[in-house]
């Protein structure tokens, strides 16, 4: 996907390609999370739908749940939501950053002979 060390840097439309992949990549990530959630309050909690959202929102968001769990099935889905949710904010950072992170370390590479062929 990205250049090898004796590559030249890519140009600045297939930067930009490579970071339209990426969010669109961390945006499907973001959605199959808050799918997950809402399904998991909305069967094991009892939420209705709005709710669910709320809740799943909320906790992928990273701020917290607002309403109280009604039982412990659902305080246990919470608790594992929680804890995936800190991993996919890990996951969507190094997909986003990935070809930024990327093109700055091959420039720092490139020989000052290839910057002007």
């Amino acid at each position: 996907m990205f250049e090898r060390k004796h590559e030249k840097l890519a140009p600045m439309s297939v930067f930009i390609i490579r970071m339209v992949w990426s969010v669109i990549m961390a945006s499907l990530l973001i959605a199959v999370a808050l799918l997950l959630g809402i399904m998991g309050y909305h069967c094991l909690a009892g939420f209705d739908w709005v709710n669910s959202i709320l809740e799943a929102s909320m906790i992928l968001g990273g701020m917290g749940p607002v309403s109280a769990l009604p039982n412990e099935t659902a305080k246990l889905f919470a608790s594992g939501y929680a804890l995936f949710s800190g991993l996919i904010f890990i996951a969507i950072m190094g997909i986003i950053l990935a070809p930024v992170t990327h093109r700055m370390l091959h420039a720092f590479h490139i020989d000052e002979s290839d910057l002007s062929e």
